[in-house]
């Protein structure tokens, strides 16, 4: 029996439109950890992304996750390993039980919004999911999502 053991980090990069008011975002990195293929469980991680504003009247603000560098889409995006040719699927959903995958709000996916108040940021949970079963090589596996704030 083989076990394909792996390394996988998604990076995210966030940005906003800063026009007039402000509005920032926060993002971390996210990891899965070490990726056992033959487990019969998915890989699992979740974190927190924090927005705040210093608008009067409060805006609405929209998060939106872009596709994957890896795959150019949302169904699966995929993590490319760092030293080789192999893709590992996986998606990030607006809940625990992914069911929703989040995108842009385009074929499918969904976005997060809500009215973020001075002096009390928005708090919201990217859930992250790799599907077991999948047979990769052993090493390390990234992908770049942009992350946008519109509001």
């Amino acid at each position: 029996m083989r076990v394909r053991r792996g390394l996988v980090f998604l990076y995210l990069l966030a940005h906003g439109t800063l026009a007039g008011a402000a509005c920032l975002v926060t993002a971390p990195n996210l990891s899965f950890g070490p990726y056992d293929g033959l487990s019969g469980a998915p890989a699992t991680t979740s974190a927190n992304v924090v927005v705040t504003c210093d608008e009067s009247p409060p805006p609405t603000v929209a998060i939106l996750l872009g596709p994957s560098a890896g795959s150019g889409g949302f169904f699966p995006r995929r993590m490319r390993q760092d030293a080789g040719t192999d893709f590992l699927a996986y998606n990030f959903y607006a809940d625990p039980g992914a069911s929703a995958v989040w995108g842009d709000g385009s074929g499918g996916t969904v976005i997060r919004s809500a009215r973020v108040f001075k002096n009390k940021p928005w708090t919201v949970t990217i859930y992250g999911r790799v599907p077991p079963g999948q047979d990769v090589a052993v090493g390390s596996y990234s992908d770049l999502l942009t992350i946008t704030i519109n509001f």
